[in-house]
């Protein structure tokens, strides 16, 4: 038989399918009863279907390298599901609302009253050094207050269990297509778990996500023109910027194929003549979005566009500036400004965080280093940080050279023993590290994605679950167990 649970260790990690003992959790004995029952010849069989979807599918991602430049490559999978109990997934749901309703308020604030800064629960100084404040954004009030109206939070557990907010995403999170596409993949290799579990569904987040955006045309008509603004062919989430533009049935634009007029009004070019245009879903970065005011030298924008948002004409999301929240030093924040806005004590905590900028955080940081992950404020995808107890002598010494040089840039945690899954590796499962990202869309109301994008760290003890660095994927399943 291929995969045997008596032989599989999860050791001092939480494992998310198998309890101490190796018995299965409630929620995953159908799973891994089914995976027991498999020979080698069925599992191998099982794999190389997935693999086969994908590539029929073309589900691709792209990574950088400095030899090659940008290469597409087969999303990496594994067939065995992440599954939590539909249950503990509800106060996870509720948790994630609460965050993003407080960051919301938060960003609305910070570009209008600044009532957190006059109280002082944040502090000035930590404005005037944000990268992703943009002065160019006070006084504006977005429909319903919201700023960032799709956020993905990344989830981890760690050794007893407990559920912790690695971080927010404001700006342009992405990896939802991929939460899709896993789920149509799962449905083609393993039809018939879907009928043995309740599992509930992700695919109607295109049609949610459609129906949110509509909510921020500045018209009253039944059928906006919504567009995704992408970057192009070379960025490397162009596969989800295409796949979700035709699952909406919206359409696909690049900054050359937008303009706006006189009348501060934003037009499509079309074979028909100019179109206006109510809503962007853009995946551009702040600072390439409109040439007129931020980089003059962008070929990615639209000259003009932040003069037809100010002026009420079009809707932005995610809204410009929204990556003010985004920063790793609001995010050890997050539980006062929740107190603050919603006077609720946070329903999912932080990691804990010490903030460089902070002398005696600063010291005890460069004191336990080895012990330290450090991260700076503004990058995503797991670049730019140390991991201090896998780092040479020679890494933890530049690195305190780093935070002393920029102590704002800099914040510090303890490394979290990272909850693990079973994994495919070869015939046998074997524990990897993961984490979640659930996404969450703000607008006249507030939705979570059933589950979310489970990254896996396919290496052996490493916990870097970015699929530029090696990471893989996993089907996220949330149970209905009392239903089953």
């Amino acid at each position: 038989m291929a995969i045997r649970w008596g032989n599989y260790r999860a050791g001092e990690f939480y494992d998310e399918l198998i309890r101490a003992a190796n018995k299965p959790r409630p929620a995953a004995e159908e799973i891994c009863k089914y995976l027991r029952n498999l020979s080698d010849k069925e599992l191998e069989e099982y794999k190389t279907a997935a693999n086969t979807a994908i590539h029929v599918m073309g589900i691709t991602f792209t990574v950088y390298t400095e030899e090659e430049g940008s290469i597409d490559r087969a999303w990496p999978f594994d067939i065995i599901p992440r599954i939590i109990d539909k249950k503990e997934w509800q106060q996870i749901e509720k948790g994630l609302k609460q965050r993003v309703k407080a960051l919301n308020m938060f960003i609305d604030d910070l570009y209008n009253e600044q009532r957190i800064l006059e109280a002082d629960i944040v502090p000035k100084s930590l404005l005037e050094n944000s990268k992703n404040f943009l002065p160019e954004c006070m006084g504006i009030k977005p429909k319903h207050g919201v700023w960032a109206h799709i956020c993905g939070s990344d989830l981890v557990r760690d050794h007893h269990g407990t559920v912790y907010v690695l971080e927010d995403n404001l700006r342009v999170p992405s990896g939802v297509s991929y939460m899709l596409e896993n789920r149509h993949v799962m449905k083609r290799v393993f039809p018939d778990m879907f009928e043995k579990y309740n599992i509930l569904p992700v695919d109607d987040y295109p049609s949610q996500l459609y129906d949110m955006l509509s909510q921020l045309s500045p018209r009253d008509i039944e059928q906006p023109e919504v567009v995704v603004l992408t970057p192009g062919i070379y960025n490397s989430a162009y596969f989800e910027h295409a796949y979700l533009a035709q699952q909406m049935g919206a359409e696909l634009v690049v900054g050359s194929d937008l303009v706006v007029g006189d009348d501060d009004i934003v037009y499509m070019r079309t074979v028909d003549g100019l179109a206006r245009v109510d809503v962007i879903y853009r995946r551009i970065d702040d600072a390439f979005l409109d040439p007129e005011v931020f980089r003059e030298d962008s070929m990615l924008g639209v000259p003009g566009l932040m003069r037809a948002w100010k002026a009420g004409n079009v809707g932005l999301a995610n809204a410009p500036g929204a990556g003010v929240a985004d920063d790793k030093v609001v995010y050890a924040f997050v539980p006062e400004i929740i107190k603050f806005y919603l006077n609720e004590e946070p329903l999912l905590p932080n990691v804990p965080t010490y903030k460089c900028v902070n002398k005696d955080e600063r010291d005890y940081v460069i004191e336990n280093i080895d012990k330290m992950v450090v991260k700076p404020a503004n990058e995503s995808g797991g670049y730019g940080m140390l991991i201090g107890p896998h780092a040479t002598k020679a890494e933890r010494e530049k690195f305190v050279r780093l935070i002393r040089r920029d102590p704002r840039n800099y914040v510090a945690q303890p490394m979290l023993l990272l909850s693990t899954a079973p994994t495919i590796i070869g015939t046998k499962a074997e524990p990897r590290h993961l984490d979640l990202r659930p996404f969450i869309l703000s607008g006249s109301d507030i939705s979570v994605t059933t589950g979310g994008l489970t990254r896996v760290a396919m290496r052996k003890g490493s916990t870097v679950v970015n699929s530029s660095q090696g990471g893989g994927s996993k089907d996220t399943w949330i149970v209905d167990m009392e239903a089953e």
